[in-house]
């Protein structure tokens, strides 16, 4: 099926085929593409950490190689491995349906595959598929795994440079009566002024200069977490072999999440998989969160390819 909606598409998710129109470095790290198509009026947005697919054209890959179907999966994963157009997960940070445009914060650095290289390439005109959910998704909130309980003391917000995006549309779209603490992992100490202000947050933002993968957010977790949930009592975890499978555990609808009338903590955590795992241990057996109000996204695996 071609990437290109008719006029009577009403999947819920579809790809949008979308151009760049714009392009700004907000930081060392952090880069916004703004991007336009005549269908992005169809474009949903659920809101807080929407989570979208962005697919790049190579220079053996087209656009136009890419499976675009309801099974698209399932398609993508039936071709041979260097006939599979590459695709990344990302947030959408912001929708304008009035103008047809939408924003996506990327993270920019050395070129390692080909979304580095696409972002460190790319100009005006140039094109990729956005897989997000569209309007008539009705009210389903399509890749959307902050869930909070209606009431909540405080709100743990954790993750590296890939959840950043993410962490912003939330901080922007809390109410400012909310409170809690955000743990963010950057590659520049400069990149911490990528994150909005919330009047209700304490911000512990950290570069990797001078410390390795993972060390701040596992030191400034392990100082604060006993303090927003004193009264944990601790669970035993399932281990989940992250060279393997996916570490993705989101409370929903009876299990958790909103759910739940109500939280003493809600925890969101996302980033890389091995750091996600050591917080998600730590959070739910030594310090007894109730794993029904923690979110774990272990989203990507140094060395691996999304979707591999």
């Amino acid at each position: 099926m071609s990437a290109t909606a008719t006029a009577t598409d009403t999947r819920p998710m579809r790809f949008f085929r979308v151009r760049v129109t714009g392009i700004q470095d907000l930081t060392p790290s952090f880069r916004r593409f703004t991007f336009a198509a005549d269908d992005l009026d169809e474009y949903g947005d659920p809101g807080f950490d929407q989570r979208i697919k962005v697919v790049f054209p190579t220079d053996r890959l087209a656009l136009e190689d890419m499976p675009a179907g309801d099974d698209w999966y399932a398609e993508w994963r039936a071709l041979p491995e260097g006939e599979r157009p590459p695709f990344r997960t990302y947030t959408t940070r912001a929708v304008r349906p009035e103008a047809r445009e939408i924003d996506i914060d990327m993270v920019a650095h050395d070129v390692q595959g080909p979304a580095s290289a696409w972002i460190e390439r790319a100009g005006i005109g140039d094109e990729v598929l956005v897989l997000a959910p569209t309007v008539h998704a009705e009210g389903v909130p399509l890749g959307v795994d902050f869930v909070p309980p209606a009431q909540t003391d405080q709100l743990l917000l954790v993750g590296d440079e890939t959840a950043a995006p993410a962490i912003a549309v939330i901080l922007e779209q809390l109410p400012r009566e909310a409170t809690g603490i955000v743990v963010l992992e950057v590659p520049h100490e400069r990149d911490a002024a990528y994150l909005p202000p919330h009047p209700g947050f304490r911000v512990y933002a950290a570069g990797r200069e001078t410390s390795e993968r993972h060390d701040h957010l596992t030191r400034v977790v392990e100082a604060h977490a006993g303090v927003l949930c004193p009264d944990g009592r601790g669970a035993d975890v399932e281990e989940v072999d992250v060279d393997r499978d996916v570490l993705w555990e989101v409370p929903r609808t009876a299990k958790g999440g909103a759910a739940l009338k109500s939280a003493p903590m809600y925890a969101w955590i996302a980033g890389e998989a091995s750091a996600v795992k050591a917080l998600r241990r730590h959070l739910v057996r030594d310090v007894g969160v109730d794993r029904r109000a923690v979110a774990f996204m272990g989203y990507w695996r140094l060395g691996r390819a999304e979707g591999s």
